[in-house]
C-alpha cells in the first residue's frame, strides 16, 4: 500500500464515512420496513398505556443514530493496533445490524414475537458494546447509554404489544 492509500484510509473523512454510512443505512432500512406498516397494521394494534405518541419515535431515533455515529467514529479514529478495537467495532456493527433487522421482524413481518426475539439479544449486545467502548473511550461509551435505555424501554413496549395482541 502506498503512503497516499494509507493516509486516505486513516483520514478523518474516511473514518466519518465508515461511521456515518452504515448508521444511515440502518436508519433507512428500518424506515423502509416501518413506514408502510404504520397504518393500518401498527395503528390497529392494542398498545399499553405507556406507549409514547407516534411522533416521538422519529426525533428519538434520529438523536440515537447521531450518537451512535459519533461514538463509533471515536473508536474508528483509534489506531488499528489498539487492543480491543476490533472486537468493539464488531460488537457495534452487530448491534446495528440487529437494530435494522428489528424493524423488518416487527413491522415488515407484522410479528411482535419476532421483534421480541430480536430486541432482547440486541439490548444485550448494546450493553456489551458499551462495555467494550468504555475500555477504549469513555465518551464513546457514554454516547451509547441513551441507546441502551431506549432499547430497554422498547423491549418492554415490544413485550407488552405482543402480550396484548398475541
Amino acid at each position: 500500500m502506498t503512503d497516499i492509500e494509507t493516509t486516505s484510509l486513516h483520514s478523518p473523512w474516511f473514518s466519518a464515512a465508515v461511521a456515518v454510512l452504515p448508521v444511515a443505512a440502518a436508519l433507512l432500512l428500518g424506515q423502509w420496513a416501518t413506514f408502510p406498516n404504520l397504518a393500518p397494521w401498527y395503528a390497529g394494534l392494542a398498545k399499553p398505556v405507556f406507549n409514547p405518541p407516534d411522533w416521538i419515535f422519529g426525533p428519538v431515533w434520529t438523536a440515537l443514530y447521531a450518537l451512535m455515529a459519533y461514538a463509533v467514529w471515536r473508536i474508528l479514529r483509534l489506531p488499528e493496533t489498539t487492543p480491543g478495537r476490533g472486537i468493539a467495532l464488531a460488537l457495534f456493527f452487530g448491534q446495528l445490524a440487529l437494530n435494522a433487522l428489528w424493524s423488518w421482524f416487527f413491522f415488515g413481518w407484522h410479528s411482535p414475537i419476532a421483534g421480541l426475539l430480536n430486541i432482547v439479544p440486541q439490548w444485550l449486545l448494546v450493553l456489551t458494546t458499551i462495555e467494550a467502548f468504555r475500555r477504549l473511550d469513555r465518551t464513546a461509551a457514554i454516547c451509547l447509554v441513551p441507546l441502551a435505555v431506549w432499547v430497554a424501554f422498547a423491549s418492554l413496549l415490544n413485550f407488552a404489544i405482543w402480550r396484548l395482541n398475541g
